[in-house]
């Protein structure tokens, strides 16, 4: 059983939450979280490693949830 690596680029937006697309995926998938963005990729897709690539928007909002978690 082999698993293939798979890059998706995230980013994030206000309304929807996480959004993320890569080629291998048949349409965006959306999260509310991180964790739950990589299930729902992971539900997609069989024998992957899911390598989320954050854009400066998804990168800015998961450091200000964990801020949040460290107060």
């Amino acid at each position: 059983m082999s698993t293939d690596e798979l890059p998706v680029n995230v980013t994030f937006d206000a309304e929807r939450g996480y959004i993320a697309s890569a080629p291998a995926l048949p349409q965006p998938v959306v999260a509310l979280s991180l964790g739950g963005l990589r299930r729902r990729i992971e539900a997609l897709m069989v024998d992957v490693d899911v390598q989320l690539l954050l854009d400066g928007r998804a990168e800015r909002e998961r450091r200000r949830r964990q801020a949040q978690l460290a107060r």
